[in-house]
């Protein structure tokens, strides 16, 4: 077996022990072969670490519930970041027992930190399969019973993270609702 493959069975056989469950399967191991699938359509030609990054993203999610962090955005961004902390420090471990370096460790660290969105080319392709990935499968049902205002503001901060070759596409792909095609052009 490859290290990639090590790697990959490895985030699917700790995102099996998810326990919420979406169509009929673990939501983390779920999410992961659907980031791995958007991966594989819009950067056939991903490096391995990419890989890794793309499918681990959500590595053991569940682990760290976003209600024992404060309400709004700031407890929000305060989860959303140490997530991103600690699925860069799972993937690392899985990784050294592969074989991968620390150099390669740390390369896929900093792509789930998203150091680098605009400047990077894997971050921002990260970020373009993210946002793939939440228009396809997940937009639909955030967006039930949120106010309009609030989904035309986070689809817009969603879009303005995407390089403008992913947006042009997103646009190409999906039948938007107009206040969210906007944010796209």
């Amino acid at each position: 077996m490859s290290r990639l493959a090590a790697v990959l069975a490895a985030i699917d056989a700790a995102n099996s022990a998810d326990p919420n469950i979406e169509e009929g399967c673990p939501a983390s191991l779920l999410y992961g072969e659907r980031m791995s699938a958007e991966l594989d359509r819009l950067f056939p030609d991903a490096s391995d670490l990419l890989q890794i990054a793309a499918r681990g993203q959500h590595v053991e999610r569940w682990k760290l519930a976003r209600k024992d962090y404060p309400e709004g955005r700031q407890g929000y961004l305060q989860w959303r970041r140490e997530q991103a902390r600690r699925h860069g420090a799972r993937l690392g471990e899985m990784m050294q027992d592969a074989g991968y370096s620390s150099t390669d460790t740390a390369r896929v660290a900093q792509m789930l930190l998203k150091s680098g969105l605009k400047r990077d080319a894997e971050v921002q392709a990260l970020e373009d399969v993210i946002c793939f990935t939440f228009i396809r499968y997940y937009l639909l049902p955030f967006a039930e019973g949120r106010d309009q205002a609030e989904l035309v503001r986070i689809v817009t901060k969603s879009a303005l993270k995407m390089s403008p070759e992913g947006r042009a596409r997103a646009l190409q792909e999906f039948e938007l609702p107009p206040a969210f095609a906007a944010a796209f052009q």
